[in-house]
């Protein structure tokens, strides 16, 4: 994507564990741009619709909202990270078919991790 990740915290070529972005209102915009152009096309323009070839990312993290006690919530938020940057990076293949493409090289993690704050602000819009 031509979207640049100015104005948010370099993060280093090594991938975190964790999303450092959320709550970050830059990320939330730079996210929002680098998702129409990168993910859109299959994901569904402005993460607003479960019409799309491929899964609605507003349900990603579904299961940890249902969480109420705070140090569980943060243990599967976590796991909810560490699932979306293997997806990222290494893209998704299921029985010899690849469902995404890898973004390793192509996506900086900075845009990877706003892009996750994005579709994660979209998560309670209304499903078309």
């Amino acid at each position: 994507p031509a979207v640049s990740p100015d104005g948010l915290p370099p993060l280093g070529e090594t991938w975190l564990a964790e999303n450092p972005y959320r709550g970050n209102p830059a990320a939330l915009t730079i996210g929002r741009d680098a998702y129409n152009q990168a993910c859109a096309r299959c994901h569904g323009a402005d993460a607003s619709t479960n019409a799309a070839p491929a899964p609605d990312l507003r349900q990603l993290n579904r299961f940890c909202k249902r969480i109420s006690d705070a140090e569980l919530n943060a243990a599967c938020m976590r796991d909810n990270d560490a699932y979306f940057a293997k997806t990222v990076r290494n893209g998704k293949v299921i029985v010899g078919v690849t469902h995404m493409p890898p973004w390793q090289g192509v996506l900086k993690q900075e845009l990877a991790w706003a892009i996750q704050v994005f579709f994660e602000s979209r998560a309670g819009a209304r499903r078309e």
